[in-house]
């Protein structure tokens, strides 16, 4: 009986310590079995938009960023201009950059182009902020 509590409480030391190192993000997950290309690769809208202490959510809600296992990406949006409304769309890659922590996003329109710094990665949730700028995304999948 003392053997089995004894093997238990190894186990549960060895799991503990070696979780300790897993959590690459500030937001998390503390630890996750699936690859982050893997947690990366989906199709993403909006949930939330802050602009340092702003809240402009609204001006990304018909923003879609499509990434996939194959390392390509996609990006559609759709503005509004009183009565007109413009279509944009551009395709590109995506590549984990600085040893995992940063998203780059290279796009056929040069416009888009970006590198966020990764918060959180979860299967169903993607926080992005803006390298060197405040803009903080909030993704979840469409």
């Amino acid at each position: 009986m003392n053997k089995n509590l004894f093997s238990i409480a190894v186990a549960l030391t060895a799991i503990t310590s070696l979780g300790t190192g897993c959590k690459k993000y500030d937001d998390g997950p503390f630890f996750s079995l699936r690859p982050r290309e893997e947690r990366i690769a989906n199709t993403w809208r909006v949930e939330s938009a802050m602009n340092g202490s702003n809240d402009v959510t609204s001006s990304f809600d018909q923003y879609e960023l499509q990434m996939l296992r194959d390392k390509s990406a996609t990006l559609a949006a759709l503005y509004q201009l009183g009565e007109f409304s413009f279509e944009f769309q551009t395709n590109g890659t995506w590549d984990l950059i600085n040893d995992d922590e940063c998203i780059q996003l290279d796009f056929e329109n040069d416009a888009a182009d970006e590198i966020w710094d990764i918060l959180r990665l979860k299967e169903k949730e993607l926080w992005l902020k803006e390298k060197g700028g405040d803009l903080e995304l909030h993704l979840v999948p469409r």
